[in-house]
């Protein structure tokens, strides 16, 4: 049987647990390191696979019975109500370019509902954490996300422009242009974090796996906000995301459930 932990002690673990993986790709970062490309074209490299085992390692050590899933090396076949999600480097192409805005990311499902969540800039030194109850931190403090509460004031984020096009969406990213004050494109999880810590009002992907966007949700939640997918579910299993600063997600939904 699977023995209770605190949602505070679980969160203490995954924050550590990340800072230490995120030590790992320092010793990578902005160096000559070589890429591989796999099969969906997305790169992958000597960190992303050490950050990954150093994160199963430490759970497997302290959480034996606790399965894992992990978007290097899969999931776990161990029946448990606790599955940590995992993503060892959320945005390997900024990293591979030597660009700080990678994160590590860790979330936490119990009995199938996501609770706690962690996304840790190893290059930057920040890390935003969260769990169920327990409020959404940021290098400690409290965190909250804004109180810009209309569109045309908004600061709009997302990974890549092309995406949009990509998945049909390319009058509705005409549209999101247009409505909001600014565009920027600080996209993966750090767009998502800046949301939550009231740097920015919406943050915008068309794809999303569920390693990436299994911390975001308590995240988002904790800090006053929400993240949902686009048809505007909270979900980390939706295959797309929308972080808002919860003011703005009417008009955001709006904007997405409109013929492209």
């Amino acid at each position: 049987m699977t023995r209770r932990v605190s949602l505070r002690t679980l969160l203490d673990f995954a924050m550590d647990a990340a800072w230490r993986a995120g030590q790992l790709t320092l010793a990578y970062f902005q160096t000559d390191i070589t890429v591989e490309w796999k099969n969906d074209n997305s790169p992958v490299t000597a960190a992303d696979r050490g950050a990954e085992e150093t994160l199963r390692r430490l759970i497997e050590e302290r959480f034996p019975d606790h399965a894992v899933v992990g978007e290097e090396f899969g999931e776990t076949t161990r029946d448990s109500e606790y599955c940590w999600i995992i993503d060892p480097i959320d945005g390997t192409r900024s990293f591979v370019r030597g660009v700080p805005l990678y994160g590590i990311l860790i979330g936490l499902e119990i009995a199938k509902e996501a609770v706690l969540g962690v996304v840790y800039f190893p290059a930057l030194r920040e890390m935003v954490a969260a769990a169920r109850g327990e409020g959404c931190r940021w290098n400690g403090r409290l965190a909250h996300v804004s109180s810009v509460a209309s569109l045309d004031q908004a600061l709009l984020l997302y990974t890549d422009a092309f995406e949009f096009v990509k998945q049909g969406h390319i009058r509705t990213w005409e549209r999101l242009q247009a409505a909001t004050h600014t565009q920027r494109s600080w996209g993966d999880c750090y767009g998502h974090c800046l949301v939550a810590t009231g740097r920015a009002e919406v943050m915008l992907d068309p794809v999303l796996s569920v390693w990436d966007a299994a911390p975001l949700l308590p995240i988002l939640q904790e800090a006053g906000g929400t993240f949902t997918d686009w048809s505007g579910t909270p979900t980390i299993y939706g295959a797309s995301g929308v972080s808002t600063n919860g003011l703005i997600l009417e008009p955001i939904l709006q904007i997405l459930s409109a013929p492209s």
